[in-house]
């Protein structure tokens, strides 16, 4: 990033120049934390254009309007350079694990309070192209939403997952709602047990419920923010979000929120095994546990 091109962004934009840069991260997107001259401490971040991203961050405005514990949006998207950029107030700290209860029924009841609040898909603009970890309805010609997946030979039961846990959601298709599809530890701050924060907004998606409680249940985390749900620990999420949100989910919901999960881990199993890596989000005797309950 060209310190002088941010430094003009951040006057332009918020009113007040960089002062010293407190991290650097990121995965899909570049994200820097700033400390302003004016001692406003911010987040930048910067990724390429795509046409979600407004939607994206006015969900976020109204979740942080509505009182859900997420960073207040600092102004809209704005191109910076060849990409686009968008800031947001600094909420540090918190632990990554709720600790001194069931970590399972923690993310599951700070979920479905985001569903809740959530606005409808039509108050917010488009929120397609879904991210491709959730892109399982692609009109593409292959399995995966990334072509270049398809050609990669070896490990083929994640192929086999992936088509028969499309092939279920497929199926049949509810109502699309809005909700973070990308609930991993890593996005999710807790102080002593109570939520303190959700970062990450540019992953919201409009699906319906199953689905996206079916990916959360399925991507987090209960002893090690490095460790996804195990089956038992992703049973014990769905049965907490159907007690919280006062209505359990009915056999078509579950099997459909099993399947997503198996989509969304073999998409991640897939692109791990493309790149040589050890394959951790997904094992195949795990794979075909899951499928069974889709």
């Amino acid at each position: 990033m060209d310190s002088d091109l941010l430094a003009r962004w951040c006057v332009e934009h918020l009113g007040s120049g960089p002062a010293k840069e407190l991290f650097r991260s990121g995965h899909l997107s570049a994200v820097m934390g700033l400390r302003l001259d004016d001692g406003r401490e911010v987040v930048v971040k910067v990724r390429p254009d795509s046409p979600r991203l407004a939607a994206c961050v006015e969900v976020q405005r109204r979740m942080f309007e509505a009182g859900y514990p997420c960073p207040e949006p600092l102004t809209g998207v704005e191109r910076l350079g060849g990409d686009m950029a968008t800031a947001e107030r600094y909420v540090p700290g918190g632990a990554v694990l709720p600790g001194g209860k069931d970590a399972s029924v923690a993310f599951a009841e700070a979920f479905v309070g985001l569903m809740e609040l959530a606005p409808r898909p039509e108050e917010v603009g488009t929120l397609n192209p879904p991210p491709e970890w959730m892109d399982w309805n692609h009109c593409g010609e292959g399995l995966w939403p990334k072509p270049d997946l398809d050609g990669v030979a070896g490990a083929e039961w994640i192929d086999e997952a992936g088509r028969r846990a499309r092939e279920r959601l497929r199926a049949d298709e509810g109502a699309a709602v809005i909700g973070h599809c990308d609930w991993l530890a890593g996005n999710v701050r807790w102080n002593e047990g109570e939520l303190l924060v959700v970062h990450d907004w540019d992953s919201v998606a409009a699906e319906s419920e199953a689905v996206l409680v079916g990916c959360a249940a399925a991507l987090h985390s209960t002893v090690d923010p490095e460790e996804l749900a195990t089956v038992e620990e992703t049973e014990r999420f769905l049965v907490a979000y159907g007690r919280a949100r006062g209505r359990e989910l009915d056999e078509n919901e579950r099997r459909r929120a099993w399947a997503a999960g198996v989509w969304t881990r073999a998409f991640d199993a897939k692109c791990q095994h493309a790149m040589g890596q050890r394959i951790t989000a997904l094992s195949e005797g795990e794979a075909r546990e899951r499928l069974k309950r889709a």
